[in-house]
């Protein structure tokens, strides 16, 4: 077995199988045991690694989960045969394995080795070797925290010393074109790390190419003076006089703070390190091309602000390739074409022989320009007089070819709607870089021109209010910052929608932040509000629609009606009325135009300015839309349910009258049904006040009670009104089965939130109102949650007046009749279990142990496990209380490894204090 801390944290087979980890947190935590190996780790510097921020109250069990299953899965794929095991010492864990299995290890022995190697060709050799093992980001798939974010730099810094060995290497064999790729690749992504780009400079320099080596220098000082207001430090500008006053042979020294071994050559004259200002650059000599410098580029956008990680991604894609095209890529309004422009005026000395620039108007009101109309443009802004234009499409291209074959330029071809629309318009040097912004993914050129994509996402919350301050200027956004946040995301980290909101702040009657992210709350009038004159959110995504195929605009219209975030394609194929392949193929081509965002298989993101436009493309209520959904979304709901708690029966059925499901997604188990479940929950919000506002009651409440797997999950996070909103649809639709679900739902969450008084409100009318409606299973619900409110300690003030205890035993005794005579598997064992809890606490725990036995009988799969769990647990205490110690601590282990194995947290909690209880070390 070999580990991966180099890249992406990972254990692999010797057939380079990687063992399924799971999350994140088990990612990092082997991690952080890796990077420790044979050494005892303690339990408080693991979780100071797997969290950020302030850990929660269970972290320990957390933790003590994962090692768990690390072991479990070491023992599955054979790896203490190989001698490698976690251990337990005292307060700590020690990963025992031999040095060799771990990525870091073999890479820092290989860099040892190389430095102690005198041949240079031998150290090339090895060096490559070290870095060959390098899979990308060092601890890559672990959670942000300060101890892995420093063990991660700290390994890129070993990373990046074995790269400026290895440029060494190459310069002591004379092979100075190969140091300079070495070094080049390193320095777009590093672009003001100076050691790194001086040794690039000389490098270039020793292999004949001053002039590069030179742009380098001049390129760096720009960016270290517009992102860091510094100038060039010592190794730099050394390196710099020392190209102004050698030839290529002398330029290969090593400059003073250079890292020892990036180029090798004499010692630099004195007077080359003396001169504390860089003397102007020389004039670069001519090329061979027409005396025309074009410079088309619009002026620099004001008020940019943010998109670092985007720059240097752009710095990446036209960087070590020939001729590089690089396609900015996102929806309306995100910013391409500022961004573009932001970038080609910061690099504006990189392209001595001119900038050309055309809005191709792909997505626009007007017509798309006319290739051979660009080409004519841009001839003429080459120098070609007009009376010696070509005359054909072909000859204009071939003559625009020429005269870029020869230059050092920037093209940028704005807002391009297709592939086709872009290729004639690529120059024709392998020096020029073409920028091309577009909607569409233009993955046609991709495949025929090797375009890199540099996609634009919505910016980051903090991105978004220093926009805003970048407009309205800091001190409005300093006083209302809260304020200033959530108009941010009520603009979706639009560009354009916050330079709208801003617009109107600035020229409209005085308004603070507050009231106007007041005012864009509204859904109604939120588009409205993010339109000026004639730009705005709107009139952009418009102009989007209106290019699109007709199935994925058909398919837009019909989006209005969702009421989240993230769209399926079988969500969509409901939506839209048709067949799940249908939906998918319309899915893709809104993707590829940037209207949705594709988040996964067949999952995609919808922002809510995007469905808000799709929204207002059907005026009024789309009835027979938001029928279709909500009817999906109830077939939907079930087969979670039936996943999160198989077994179970269904809380309600189908109203009369719902469609047949088109399509559902399935759900392979409980931790992904829970998952989709905690997903959608705004969505499903969304849908049920939709459905109460269109006066469909009775799939309101229904949309309701089917959520009760996650309900009852999270218990204590806020349900209370959502419950209310669906007892309240249930007395408008007449339902007393509806009512008495929800108001036994509701008792159970108020109970659970402290609240008894209102909790017995709820639950004391649930069992006469689900009689009435005949429903069997809801009665027996309804007299379960009432009897175990009236034994909690809070609500037991009423137990001495009403002998309380007295009553819920008899109320779970004829919730277990009932359940029994109906064949309610899981509401039997549910009532067993309240029992048994019901039995110790008035000690009598032989009758306890006997409910217990009964439940767990029953409770096989495939009920789901915590309810095995819970169960296994309380027959461990009631066994103990009956003085039989050993079949107790068998029951508990049990417990204890099956809550372990499905991440029930609460259930190994219990488990764990039983054990400790009865004096018994668990296993941490």
């Amino acid at each position: 077995m070999q580990f991966r801390v180099l890249g992406t944290v990972a254990a692999v087979t010797e057939h380079g199988d990687p063992l399924p980890l799971g999350p994140a947190k088990r990612h990092s935590l082997l991690a952080v045991l890796l990077l420790h190996p044979n050494t005892a780790v303690t339990v408080d510097r693991l979780t100071g690694a797997l969290w950020e921020e302030e850990p929660p109250r269970h972290s320990r069990t957390v933790v003590q989960g994962h090692v768990s299953r690390l072991r479990a899965l070491f023992t599955e794929y054979g790896a203490t045969a190989e001698g490698i095991e976690l251990v337990t010492q005292g307060p700590a864990y020690v990963l025992r394995l031999p040095g060799a299995v771990v990525d870091a290890h073999r890479f820092e022995e290989l860099l040892g080795a190389a430095r102690s190697r005198r041949e240079p060709g031998e150290a090339v050799s090895v060096l490559r070797d070290a870095l060959g093992l390098w899979r990308g980001p060092a601890l890559a798939g672990t959670v942000r925290s300060p101890l892995l974010e420093n063990a991660a730099q700290a390994l890129e810094e070993l990373r990046l010393a074995a790269v400026e060995e290895l440029a060494a290497a190459h310069g002591r064999l004379g092979e100075h074109g190969a140091a300079a790729a070495v070094l080049r690749s390193e320095v777009a992504a590093n672009p003001l790390r100076e050691p790194l780009i001086a040794g690039l400079m000389l490098a270039l320099g020793r292999a004949g190419r001053q002039s590069d080596a030179l742009d380098w220098f001049h390129r760096t000082r720009r960016l270290l003076a517009d992102q860091l207001g510094v100038g060039p430090g010592a190794v730099l500008t050394d390196a710099y006089t020392a190209l102004l006053r050698a030839d290529a042979a002398q330029a290969a020294v090593t400059p003073a703070g250079v890292v020892p071994g990036v180029v090798v050559g004499v010692g630099a004259p004195p007077e080359a390190r003396a001169a504390p200002d860089p003397p102007a650059a020389p004039a670069r000599s001519a090329p061979s091309a027409p005396a025309g410098v074009p410079q088309l580029l619009p002026r620099r956008p004001r008020g940019f602000t943010g998109r670092g990680r985007e720059l240097a991604a752009l710095d990446r894609a036209t960087a070590d390739v020939a001729a590089p095209i690089a396609m900015i890529t996102g929806s309306a309004g995100v910013g391409k074409t500022a961004f573009s422009l932001h970038w080609a005026h910061l690099r504006h000395a990189d392209f001595p022989d001119g900038r050309l620039f055309v809005d191709l108007r792909g997505y626009s009101p007007t017509p798309a320009r006319d290739t051979a109309a660009v080409l004519r443009e841009f001839l003429l802004a080459l120098g070609v007089p007009a009376e010696r234009m070509p005359g054909t499409p072909e000859a204009l291209g071939a003559r625009y070819r020429e005269l870029t074959g020869c230059r050092r330029m920037l093209v940028v071809l704005d807002n391009a709607r297709d592939s086709a629309q872009v290729r004639p318009l690529l120059p024709g040097g392998e020096d020029c870089v073409t920028l091309i912004t577009s909607r569409d993914r233009l993955g046609g050129l991709v495949a025929s021109d090797a375009a890199r994509p540099v996609p634009l996402a919505a910016l980051p919350a903090a991105q978004s209010t220093a926009l805003l301050a970048a407009v309205l200027g800091p001190d409005l956004v300093a006083a209302e910052p809260e304020a200033a946040a959530r108009l941010a995301g009520l603009c979706d980290g639009l560009p354009l929608a916050l330079r709208v909101a801003a617009a109107r702040l600035a020229t409209g009657p005085h308004r603070g932040l507050a009231a106007f992210a007041g005012e864009l709350s509204d859904e109604h009038t939120r588009l409205d509000l993010l339109s000026v004159e004639d730009t705005g959110v709107a009139a952009a995504l418009g102009l989007t629609v209106r290019q699109l195929p007709e199935p994925a605009r058909r398919m837009f219209h019909r989006l209005g009606p969702h009421t989240g975030a993230t769209l399926d394609t079988c969500t969509a194929a409901a939506l839209a009325d048709c067949a799940p392949g249908q939906a998918a193929d319309a899915l893709d081509q809104l993707a590829a135009a940037q209207l949705v965002v594709e988040a996964g298989p067949h999952a995609y993101v919808l922002h809510d300015l995007v469905r808000l436009y799709a929204r207002s493309l059907t005026p009024g209520c789309d009835r027979d839309g938001l029928l279709r959904l909500l009817d999906h979304l109830l077939h939907t709901l079930l087969a979670a349910s039936s996943a999160a708690e198989p077994g179970s029966e269904p809380c309600c059925a189908l109203p009369p009258g719902a469609r047949p499901a088109v399509g559902i997604r399935t759900f392979g188990d409980r931790t992904g049904a829970l998952a989709w479940y905690s997903a959608e929950r705004d969505a499903l919000r969304g849908a049920v006040e939709a459905a109460a506002a269109a006066g469909l009651h009775d799939r309101a409440w229904r949309l309701v009670l089917l959520q009760w797997p996650l309900i009852v999950w999270q218990v204590r996070d806020g349900w209370v009104p959502l419950l209310e909103r669906g007892l309240a649809s249930a007395e408008l639709d007449g339902n007393p089965g509806g009512q008495s679900r929800a108001r036994a739902l509701l008792g159970w969450v108020l109970a659970e939130e402290g609240r008894p008084a209102e909790a017995l409100v709820q639950l004391e009318r649930a069992p006469e109102l689900a009689a009435l409606a005949g429903d069997t299973a809801g009665e027996a619900i309804a007299r379960i949650n009432l009897a175990v409110a009236l034994m909690r300690h809070g609500v037991a003030g009423v137990a001495e007046r009403d002998g309380a205890q007295e009553r819920a035993r008899d109320l779970l005794v004829r919730a277990l009749a009932l359940a029994e005579r109906a064949g309610l598997t899981e509401t039997v064992t549910l009532a067993h279990q309240h029992l048994t809890h019901h039995l110790l606490a008035v000690g009598a725990p032989a009758e306890a142990a006997a409910h217990a036995a009964r439940g767990l009988a029953l409770a096989a799969p495939p009920l789901a496990a915590p309810r095995r769990v819970v169960l296994r647990t309380l027959y461990g205490e009631a066994l103990a209380a009956t003085g039989r110690t050993g079949e107790a601590v068998r029951q508990l282990g049990d417990a204890l490894r099956e809550a372990r194995a499905h991440g029930y947290e609460e259930g190994e909690k219990a488990a764990c204090a039983a054990l400790e209880a009865l004096g018994v070390l668990t296993v941490r």
